[in-house]
């Protein structure tokens, strides 16, 4: 780093991702500020300067070692590997900056006095996480598989065991089909759809529950997809739809005579691509030769619900609130709960890295053919129909709360 740009850093001051302390602080204290950090986004801490951006230069002899042989080593857990400089300003002092990514393994902890304590970063200062930050840390981490977490007042007979027979039979290919509610509760929990929280108790996971439930949203209110029709480019007072769409993830079958799967009972993302048409295509005046209208697409269809598809899979269960998908007059909007997991970022998504969240749904849902088989639906499927049929590029963003896809409608329509 250059001076002039420490001199710009220590000028704006501390943040969610910059730190100042004296060189003169306690181990577990200098601790706490990486491991919160390194629960956020990372970021780099400055020792030499004071909390109010006065340089006043390293005093302590060793001092690499000391952070990197007593802090980081003794005090931090899981393993990190910061980069360790120091800048020697113009009047002879030096500042030592520790700097580091966001951490891959969260959640990172502070060992001391025989505790672990978790810290996040909340603009300057580092605190305790709350019990529903650890969760979302441990997730984000992959360490906490929420897909799998107990829903309460469940039961077998919350699942749709005919959608699930179906889903043995025909994607699964599965000879071997349970009969009894004995048989079924033992084959569902080892397919992880059911747990086993005692003894006498079993209830469904999230997964099962999402993917199989007869109506999810009875126990689990994030369990739908909302979907919202505007007829300008904002947010109005009034929409032209507004519903939360319920019901299991995945479709029911039956084989026709001609040997192909049909479906006679849509689930929630055939359902919303049903609902969803209307609003995403009109009607030319004139007949075609079967006497139907020929349909113009303001969108392809396919992008969009590979998109929605996508936010089924990997959203954020621990967040209590479903997803949404706004449709404006000049675009649609698919907003997924939960950041990117671990150190997902969207150029690693858009280059066609992997990194799901929810291993069991996603599994499912590729089973069904809901999921491109390798996991590239945005690199192969939404960015090249979008640009195909629209001439445009999908836009990506993503927050601590949700990650947000936007597709534009095709110009001139």
């Amino acid at each position: 780093m250059l001076r002039t740009e420490l001199l710009e850093i220590v000028t704006n001051g501390e943040n969610s991702g910059v730190e100042f302390k004296r060189d003169d602080i306690r181990p577990e204290q200098l601790a706490k500020e990486v491991v919160a950090l390194a629960n956020l986004r990372g970021g780099m801490i400055l020792l030499g300067v004071e909390d109010d951006g006065t340089i006043s230069g390293i005093q302590r002899e060793n001092l690499e070692e000391w952070v990197m042989d007593t802090v980081f080593a003794r005090y931090i857990h899981p393993l990190i590997l910061p980069f360790y400089e120091v800048i020697l300003m113009e009047d002879g002092k030096k500042v030592a900056i520790i700097s580091f990514p966001q951490g891959t393994s969260k959640p990172y902890v502070l060992r001391h006095n025989d505790r672990e304590d978790i810290f996040i970063r909340l603009g300057t200062t580092s605190r305790i996480a709350t019990r529903e930050q650890q969760a979302r840390l441990f997730e984000s981490g992959c360490i906490l598989h929420s897909e799998l977490i107990p829903v309460p007042g469940t039961s077998l007979q919350s699942l749709d065991l005919e959608r699930i027979r179906n889903y043995l039979q025909y994607f699964v290919k599965d000879p071997d089909i349970p009969e009894s509610n004995g048989e079924w509760e033992k084959r569902l929990i080892t397919l992880g759809f059911l747990v086993e929280v005692r003894s006498d108790l079993i209830v469904c996971t999230i997964a099962g529950l999402v993917l199989f439930g007869l109506s999810p949203r009875r126990y689990l209110k994030q369990a739908g997809i909302r979907l919202i029709v505007y007829s300008s480019d904002d947010k109005t007072y009034h929409a032209e739809y507004d519903e939360i769409i319920d019901g299991p993830m995945v479709s029911r079958y039956f084989l026709d005579e001609d040997g192909s799967l049909k479906i006679i009972d849509p689930g929630i993302i055939d359902r919303f691509s049903e609902i969803l048409i209307p609003y995403i295509s009109q009607d030319e005046d004139e007949l075609i030769d079967s006497f139907q209208r020929k349909k113009i697409w303001h969108y392809p269809l396919d992008a969009i619900r590979e998109t929605v598809v996508n936010a089924l899979c990997h959203r954020d269960w621990t967040r209590f609130i479903d997803i949404e998908v706004n449709r404006f007059i000049d675009r649609v909007e698919v907003i997924s709960p939960g950041t990117l997991p671990n150190s997902m970022n969207i150029e690693k998504m858009i280059a066609g890295q992997r990194s799901p969240r929810n291993n069991l749904i996603v599994d499912t849902l590729r089973d069904y053919g809901y999921v491109d088989s390798k996991g590239m639906g945005v690199k192969k499927k939404v960015i090249p129909l979008m640009k195909l049929h629209n001439q445009t590029d999908p836009i990506f963003s993503v927050t601590d709360d949700y990650v947000k896809t936007i597709l534009y409608r095709k110009q001139g329509l």
